[in-house]
């Protein structure tokens, strides 16, 4: 028995048994509707990632935005791709990590916040809101924080320009920078220093001596907290790696004479109530790779790119030169397999994911702030 994919056959063994076809159609979402719903689980075990809607800047369903767009149309749009991201993930197994130094992590940093002067939260600049603690805020109460967008480098200068004019309204202190390169990384030092010089005028007033700053440095894996720390020294002091987990102990490092640095392993939610979310951070590698299918994580981020207006469908048939079957990513990554990897469905998938964290779509961000 074989399943026929556009004139090609592939043996039903060399599929998971949860690959399904794409159904056609979906009942619509509205915006509304998904933030009441965001946190309820999703017990089916199988795939059923659904065709969506297409957004209005595929005028004739070809992938290429043509006509230019008012901002609040492209934010419109991207709320409809928040609400078929919801649909695609319902039925998706959970995806859910939480290495055990995790929890005995999370304890000993809420001990150390009390010898923070000041807290440096790392995030994702590719999905700002999904790398955001959701305790994070009644952790560090009235503490001085500065909010670090790294990755700048792989997100496009509207995406950059959107998240500063963003987190500016909001009143939050927010550094872009790029941990491999170093950018960032001295006026990070420079900004940490400065929101916490009262400390040292206070001591003085006592009659102590001036201490070095204390900055923790937290967020979630793999969002390059220790790259950044050894980017600030200008040598390895803490072991980094593109892949999380790597850090799994918090160790104070000293850059210079007045500033001290706490490095702390990847702290992550014990359950991942919004599963959008946790598929984002499968796809940008900030979640461990057990505790997400490949294959499904490959599939929307797909149909994730066929929607986002600066890369559409015909990016990745010109990359992959082969025929995009509407918008369907299941289909898109069997269709691969066959092409390049003799069938092999898991070698296709993390080859899609690899382009996209490579950046061979171009850098793009995966979130945009909310309206």
């Amino acid at each position: 028995m074989a399943v026929q994919l556009s004139g090609l056959w592939l043996p039903n063994s060399q599929l998971p048994g949860n690959f399904l076809q794409c159904p056609r159609t979906k009942p619509k979402l509205s915006s509304t509707a998904l933030s009441a719903t965001a946190s309820l689980s999703s017990p089916p075990p199988t795939i059923q990632i659904v065709g969506g809607k297409t957004p209005s800047w595929y005028e004739n369903g070809n992938g290429n935005p043509n006509s230019t767009l008012d901002g609040s149309q492209i934010e419109s749009d991207w709320v409809d791709l928040d609400a078929d991201l919801y649909y695609w993930t319902k039925a998706l197994r959970p995806v859910q990590w939480y290495p055990g130094h995790i929890a005995k992590t999370e304890k000993e940093l809420k001990e150390q916040l009390k010898l923070m002067d000041v807290v440096i939260e790392i995030r994702d600049a590719r999905i700002p809101l999904s790398t955001s603690h959701p305790q994070m805020d009644s952790w560090l109460g009235n503490k001085k924080r500065i909010l670090v967008l790294n990755r700048e480098d792989m997100i496009s200068t509207t995406d950059r320009n959107a998240w500063a004019t963003y987190f500016a309204r909001q009143g939050t202190k927010v550094v872009f920078s790029n941990g491999q390169l170093g950018m960032g990384t001295m006026k990070l030092g420079r900004l940490a220093k400065v929101l916490a010089a009262d400390v040292n005028v206070k001591r003085r007033a006592k009659g102590l001596l001036s201490r070095p700053v204390r900055a923790g440095i937290v967020g979630y894996p793999n969002v390059g907290k220790s790259s950044l720390i050894n980017r600030l020294l200008k040598r390895r002091m803490c072991p980094a790696a593109p892949r999380p987990g790597v850090t799994r102990v918090l160790k104070w490092v000293r850059f210079g004479s007045d500033l001290e640095l706490l490095d702390s392993p990847g702290i992550i939610p014990m359950r991942i109530s919004d599963q959008t979310a946790a598929i984002k951070l499968a796809i940008c590698d900030d979640i461990g790779e057990r505790s997400y299918d490949v294959a499904d994580v490959a599939a929307i981020l797909v149909q994730m790119l066929t929607r986002i207006p600066s890369v559409g469908i015909k990016a990745l048939q010109s990359r992959y030169k082969i025929d995009v079957d509407g918008q369907c990513g299941k289909i898109f990554v069997q269709k691969l397999a066959i092409h390049l990897f003799n069938g092999d469905i898991h070698q296709a998938a993390f080859r899609i994911l690899s382009d996209f964290r490579k950046g061979k779509f171009g850098w793009i961000a995966l979130e945009r702030p909310p309206m």
